[in-house]
């Protein structure tokens, strides 16, 4: 046995919290207000502390609470998630997929209808992350992108996804008043993410350029150094795949016009189970993943 309070007494206090009220929550369980309030009271008794503290129209969690919610938050949505797929066709296959965050937001996620368009029974449920995940032990996700390094384990399929081309890249605002390139390094913000591999300091090396001590701007994602960019706001220097939509619109151009040396590196790693290759869902999203990054996949 689980020791795990009654769940309606974990429902009625999810409802609650997220509403911030016990009038709403009874009308959303279809309960009265009393009622959803003898049970939160019975959950406080459970773990002998008070999950809310009570005002005159509305409830607050406590710092106890508030825990207690947004762990429940996320176990509902699972189980929301859960229950959705058992209602699909019988053909129908759902494809749990663990990416980037800017690689998800950046290239995968504007493809992915494409993908959907030629495999209309694959159903994709993407999730985000930093971190990479270990496939071996997360028995839930079937694929994943990872960035900087993927965990490498016995039974796992591990490929680089191609070389990137780390470029520096601005608004072309900031290109309007005639200089030398030098000189706008010296004195335009230079833009960064903290979680990149490929810094500043590796590329004026590469250059064999003087590094400008000053002060930059730094992010915690390559979609927001992207997004600073654009709004003119310094020099990023980032993925051109990852920038491929700016730059196509014209809202980054490549500073030096191409004179300057690149930085190509593998960045973004494909990862799934050696024993899951044949997978339906699985193979035909490798397949169109490595022919849209036109890259040849890796042999079986």
């Amino acid at each position: 046995m689980r020791r795990i309070p009654n769940f309606v007494l974990l429902r009625a206090f999810e409802a609650a919290a997220r509403l911030e009220s016990f009038t709403l929550a009874a009308h959303e369980l279809h309960l009265t207000p009393s009622a959803i309030s003898h049970q939160v009271r019975e959950l406080e008794d459970y773990f002998a502390r008070p999950l809310f503290v009570r005002k005159n129209r509305r409830v607050e969690p406590t710092p106890e609470g508030r825990r207690l919610f947004h762990s429940l938050a996320r176990i509902l949505d699972a189980m929301e998630a859960a229950c959705g797929e058992v209602t699909l066709a019988p053909h129908e296959q759902v494809l749990a997929l663990h990416c980037a965050p800017s690689f998800a937001v950046k290239w995968l996620g504007p493809r992915l209808p494409e993908f959907l368009r030629t495999h209309p029974n694959v159903t994709v449920r993407l999730s985000t992350g930093a971190e990479p995940i270990d496939l071996t032990r997360v028995r839930d996700v079937d694929v994943v992108i990872s960035y900087g390094f993927a965990q490498e384990r016995s039974g796992l399929d591990v490929r680089a996804l191609g070389a990137e081309s780390i470029v520096p890249l601005c608004s072309p605002r900031l290109l309007e008043h005639d200089m030398p390139d030098e000189e706008r390094l010296a004195s335009l913000c230079l833009i960064e993410s903290q979680l990149s591999q490929v810094t500043w300091r590796d590329w004026f090396l590469l250059n064999e350029l003087h590094q400008p001590p000053r002060p930059r701007l730094s992010f915690d994602r390559a979609a927001l150094a992207i997004s600073a960019a654009v709004d003119a706001m310094g020099i990023t220097l980032e993925s051109a795949r990852l920038a491929e939509k700016e730059m196509t619109r014209g809202e980054l151009v490549l500073l030096g016009g191409g004179r300057f040396k690149a930085i190509s590196r593998a960045t973004h790693f494909f990862s799934q189970r050696s024993n899951e290759r044949h997978i339906e869902k699985v193979r035909a999203f490798r397949q169109w993943l490595f022919s849209t990054l036109g890259i040849d996949e890796a042999p079986a």
